[in-house]
């Protein structure tokens, strides 16, 4: 059976998503974005994977997040989105803000990695022919490469914008001190990094404890929160221990070892918090990220339309009374 032809919902722009500026900047992010890091590779199927991304766009999200070794497989991800792209997305491409990056293992040999020139303009190449784009609206330097001069790596980022490859570049992970050092380097060449991406959220504080909040606003830069609930932690997952079906016990990327007793009495506390808000524990971790301002969007990743669904039900409650806030950080304390 052929599947009808794809026609994005009239009322995407006004079912509840809000946008958020991207520091000083004219780019706005939706507050929840999507990402491709997991379910969504050639280990998925592409009618689900396609389900979601409509459903997804259907509802608001408008910010797809991906890399050159999403998958799995490396590349593979990219090349779903790039079929779903040219099937039924490609009308819409002017309202789809689109990012990849480069910098984490690819290939063998000696570039298939880090941030020299000749890898990033290499995975960028591969990268857009896998998604079948043009351009991607903003690359990222995926890490901070301690042995590739930073020079090296930030010109190539200013390259790709002035060849039309990107209309943006940011960064992804850098500590502070290189951060700093590249908004300088990229402001001075009118290239200016739109946005930073970092780990954050109730679990995993570094981005206010090492000045990277702080020094991505003072930049005019905005910040993209990923792992928003700590690889699932932050949910109902795993409250009474270790399901036999879910990501720790399968041996993926989140291991057994994070779900220490302290961890596990943490959450059943927050989720206790979270009831007394009417929301679920995933819903108010991302609604305790997105009460600041200074976190333009969190990427959330879906094995199905129904849990991407309930992310999006975060944005009915952002607000937090100052009981709840100093109750919250008592439990993370």
């Amino acid at each position: 059976m052929i599947a009808p032809v794809y026609a994005a919902a009239e009322n995407r722009y006004e079912c509840g998503m809000q946008y958020r500026r991207a520091g000083r900047s004219g780019v706005m992010l939706p507050a929840i974005s999507l990402g491709l890091w997991h379910n969504f590779g050639g280990v998925d199927t592409l009618s689900l994977s396609r389900k979601k991304l409509h459903y997804a766009f259907d509802h608001g999200i408008t910010h797809f997040d991906l890399a050159n070794n999403y998958g799995p497989s490396y590349g593979s991800a990219e090349e779903t989105f790039g079929q779903i792209m040219k099937s039924s997305l490609a009308p819409y491409r002017g309202e789809l803000f689109i990012s990849t990056k480069a910098g984490h293992d690819m290939w063998p040999g000696p570039y298939g990695n880090w941030g020299s020139r000749k890898h990033l303009m290499a995975s960028l190449d591969q990268s857009l022919k896998r998604m079948n784009l043009e351009y991607v609206d903003v690359f990222y330097s995926h890490r901070y490469d301690p042995e590739t001069p930073l020079e090296e790596t930030l010109q190539t980022l200013v390259d790709i914008v002035h060849q039309g490859k990107a209309l943006y570049v940011g960064l992804s992970k850098y500590p502070l001190e290189a951060y700093l050092f590249a908004s300088r380097y990229l402001k001075e060449r009118d290239v200016p990094c739109l946005l930073y991406q970092g780990c954050y959220n109730m679990l995993v504080r570094e981005p206010e404890s090492q000045g990277i909040l702080k020094a991505v606003k003072e930049n005019g830069a905005g910040f993209v929160a990923f792992s928003p609930l700590a690889q699932g932690l932050l949910s109902n997952r795993y409250l009474n221990g270790i399901p036999e079906d879910s990501r720790i016990a399968r041996g993926g990327f989140l291991k057994k070892e994070a779900l220490t007793p302290e961890v596990l009495r943490k959450i059943q506390a927050l989720n206790e918090r979270a009831r007394m808000r009417g929301q679920s524990l995933a819903e108010m971790a991302l609604a305790w990220l997105l009460r600041d301002a200074s976190v333009t969007s969190v990427l959330v990743g879906a094995s199905s339309v129904e849990q991407l669904g309930d992310s999006l039900k975060a944005l009915d409650n952002l607000s937090f009374e100052e009981e709840e806030l100093r109750s919250i950080e008592e439990i993370l304390a």
